[in-house]
């Protein structure tokens, strides 16, 4: 049987560490960024997890789990490790609530295209409490535990609102893209 990339690792074959980071540099950088609040941290953040994957190769069984996995339990790990560290919680100062869908200026709204100003008048259908943790989830790429924590609602009504916000975004899309095939033909 052929060893394991992590194996070749830990028996220190030449070459085996860079083959690592080709296969997983993709993974890792994701976790990170997703992880991270800013560019430089999670260049940080992807540094200490090859790392640790590189001390960690010998402990690696592939009965146990695939690379891949053993990979994303230790980037999962000290990424949770550097949040606690640094003690980041959402708080009202760190989160903007301003927004992309804010109404473009005259110079901007030429360029915006025809489906972003579609999604965003989708968007301002919403109630404000739906636009507040649609905003948080998707452009500061908090989970729904966080935006709980944030904003103070109970989790389960953070869940609903996501869900009802996005059901009807993709109504009102669908509404407006059957209108413009009606006025179309």
């Amino acid at each position: 049987m052929t060893p394991s990339l992590l194996q070749r690792v830990a028996a220190g074959e030449p070459g085996a560490v860079q083959g690592v980071l080709d296969q997983y540099g993709g993974l890792v950088w994701s976790l990170a960024r997703r992880f991270s609040a800013n560019q430089t941290d999670a260049e940080d953040a992807v540094q200490e997890i090859f790392l640790d994957v590189w001390k960690s190769a010998a402990r690696f069984d592939p009965t146990v789990a695939g690379e891949a996995t053993f990979v994303s339990m230790i980037a999962r790990r000290r990424l949770i490790d550097r949040n606690r560290r640094s003690g980041r919680r959402p708080g009202a100062e760190a989160i903007h609530e301003g927004s992309a869908f804010d109404p473009p200026d005259a110079e901007r709204a030429a360029q915006v295209s025809d489906d972003a100003g579609r999604a965003a008048r989708a968007f301002k259908e919403l109630s404000q409490e739906q636009q507040r943790v649609l905003r948080l989830s998707i452009f500061h790429g908090l989970s729904h535990e966080k935006i709980s924590a944030a904003t103070g609602l109970p989790l389960g009504t953070v869940k609903t609102h996501a869900r009802r916000g996005l059901i009807r975004i993709r109504e009102v899309l669908e509404s407006d893209s059957v209108s413009a095939k009606e006025t179309v033909s």
